[in-house]
């Protein structure tokens, strides 16, 4: 027992615990209180977002998703300061922590986000303790609350029964118990094109069973300019999932931009590139579950993090990675590609996630505190489906035999400081994870097939076009900063030099004054810190002809620095450009009615 612990009689069954006075269920009471505020805010958030959409309030939309991300840790923090204010929690013994976490879980019987609060319960018992989750005997490392049949009453989704009405019928109905309030542009038209771009789930000629029904989430899915509806057709056993993205016109009406019902189309929705989404759910556990009925393949981490839950995904991935150690016996290496000059990147071959470390010598004059502020910013800010997501982690242990020789050498020499040694596993003391791409440098050296190059260097410019959207100037646009994922979209994912383009200052290169001029190694003209000379990108990205040849194809214009200007000055004047979860392609008609939307080139093939 510590020196100043507060005696308290160990229990060797939570019956004594049913006495509501005591200490242990005081402060499981006032932990669980804690979290039902943090929860509270998190769906006051999403309805407010609602309330955004209906009154095209962009801006507000955007500090809203911004101002979600810091929810969790100001709650935490919240409910840490109450503890050790009230209780003296740092001089309580251990038994008595044994049985907070036995009484909470009594209190989590009938709650309806109980895998929630317990990674709530982990975050700040942590903190009172002031251990690391690896030594701490009193969090939840498995749950202990089911999820499997939780549900809310109303359930998460509506359930429709086509039998032999008109899917257009159906679909009206569909669309009016999501009580938007703000009219359609025109929803029997909207409607004709949905069943003529789906016919194969709309169309009258759709075998259905007597099984038939439709479900759809109760709450639509709400991120930047857009309303997403999420549903499946349930038709004799089989699942066929189906999404209507909802925008809003010049004139403040909705219509219904498209219908999304292929695999990689619902699932480049939830792409770990795209911003959270803002969704009013009364048991997130029933959403996952929905949702993992249309991408069975999508891990729950990811499905959290995407509704905007990112602790809970962070805690689900951490038990994925924990599974598949013990599962797996291959060892973590050093990531192919060329050396950061700032990070380190490892990777463990049969899990497609890799693991990025600040190094302590660093081949940039930036300090660390300004590089974790960058990955902050990326966090924090629209990712407009370019940059990838990651979770950051603190004091994390690897066992030493699965890593590589090359790798310890590695993390020896570049970051000393992060490294604990505790005899059978390494201890890194900050880490950031994110998904693995192929990096994309390597990709347009290996690619053989010269119409997938070609594509590969579209989806580079179409990639720093939408960073610009969203008002991020990448920095270093070198190929290796930018990464290849399984559908064949390039994404950003080196953030050490982001920064926000309305901060930098596009020139045009100055003439030279002399020959000499002309011929010299540096420049004969003044250079501010933000100032950026999009004429010279071409200097060190087009030197391959097989490169150079599709980036003016498509993207000629990245060169001046007009069309630089140009961008910042739609920024400045408030425009938000609409960045879309799908191929353009797939859009239906609507470009009479944004005239101020920029132009872009036709995607080519897929």
């Amino acid at each position: 027992m510590p020196k100043h612990a507060i005696p308290h009689p160990p229990s060797a069954t939570p019956s004594s615990m049913l006495d509501g006075d005591s200490l242990p269920a005081t402060l499981a009471r006032t932990m669980l209180a804690g979290f039902n505020r943090h929860y509270g805010l998190f769906r006051y958030n999403a309805q407010q977002a609602k309330t955004c959409f209906e009154n095209a309030a962009w801006h507000r939309m955007r500090r809203l998703a911004s101002e979600r991300i810091t929810f969790y840790d100001q709650r935490v923090n919240e409910a840490v300061e109450k503890l050790r204010a009230q209780f003296n929690t740092d001089s309580l013994a251990d038994d008595v922590w044994a049985e907070v976490k036995q009484y909470y879980v009594l209190l989590l019987a009938e709650h309806q986000q109980p895998e929630l609060a317990e990674s709530f319960f982990n975050t700040v018992s942590t903190r009172l303790l002031q251990r690391q989750y690896l030594h701490n005997d009193f969090i939840f490392v498995r749950p202990a609350v089911s999820t499997e049949h939780l549900d809310g009453t109303p359930p998460s989704f509506r359930v429709y029964y086509p039998e032999n009405r008109p899917w257009k019928e159906v679909l009206r109905q569909v669309l009016i118990d999501m009580g938007l309030a703000c009219g359609y542009r025109d929803i029997e038209d909207d409607l004709q094109k949905v069943i003529e771009a789906a016919p194969t789930l709309f169309g009258e000629q759709a075998t259905r069973a007597m099984d038939c029904q439709v479900h759809v989430l109760r709450s639509l899915f709400y991120r930047n300019k857009g309303a997403y509806l999420i549903g499946r057709i349930v038709n004799d056993g089989e699942v066929q999932p189906f999404s209507l993205p909802l925008l809003r016109n010049g004139h403040g009406r909705v219509f219904i931009d498209t219908v999304l019902f292929a695999p990689e189309h619902i699932e480049g929705l939830f792409n770990f590139s795209r911003a959270y989404f803002m969704v009013d759910m009364a048991v997130p556990s029933a959403y996952v579950r929905f949702l993992r009925s249309l991408m069975p393949t999508k891990p729950q981490a990811e499905l959290y993090t995407m509704l905007g839950l990112h602790k809970q995904g962070k805690t689900l991935f951490y038990r994925d990675l924990l599974q598949h150690l013990h599962e797996s016996t291959d060892h973590f290496i050093v990531a192919p590609g060329i050396k950061g000059l700032v990070m380190g990147v490892f990777t463990l071959p049969s899990f497609p996630y890799v693991f990025k470390y600040i190094k302590d010598v660093r081949r940039k004059d930036i300090s660390r505190e300004f590089i974790e502020d960058r990955y902050h910013l990326v966090k924090n800010h629209d990712r407009a489906g370019r940059m990838a997501d990651s979770w950051e982690y603190s004091d994390v242990p690897f066992p030493k035999s699965r890593l590589s020789s090359e790798l310890l050498t590695e993390l020896q020499a570049t970051a000393p400081s992060l490294l604990v040694d505790e005899g059978d596993c390494i201890v890194i003391r900050h880490l950031y994870i994110e998904r693995r791409m192929t990096p994309l440098n390597l990709y347009l050296e290996q690619q053989p097939d010269e119409a997938a190059r070609d594509y590969a260097v579209y989806q580079y410019g179409m990639a720093i076009r939408d960073m610009v959207a969203a008002n991020i100037f990448p920095g270093d646009m070198l190929y290796k900063n930018f990464g290849v994922t399984r559908q064949n979209r390039v994404v950003f994912y080196d953030y050490d030099e982001v920064q926000y383009l309305t901060d930098c200052n596009f020139r045009k290169v100055p003439e030279p004054r002399t020959p000499e001029d002309e011929m010299a190694s540096e420049p004969w003209y003044p250079v501010a810190p933000n100032d950026v000379f999009p004429e010279e990108f071409g200097t060190f990205l087009l030197g391959n002809p097989r490169v150079r040849k599709p980036f003016l194809k498509h993207h000629a214009e990245l060169l001046d620095p007009v069309w630089w200007q140009n961008q910042q000055a739609r920024i400045r004047q408030g425009i938000l450009d609409d960045v879309f979860p799908y191929p353009r392609r797939l859009r239906f008609s609507r470009a009479d009615e944004d005239p101020g939307r920029p132009s872009s080139p036709q995607k080519p093939g897929r």
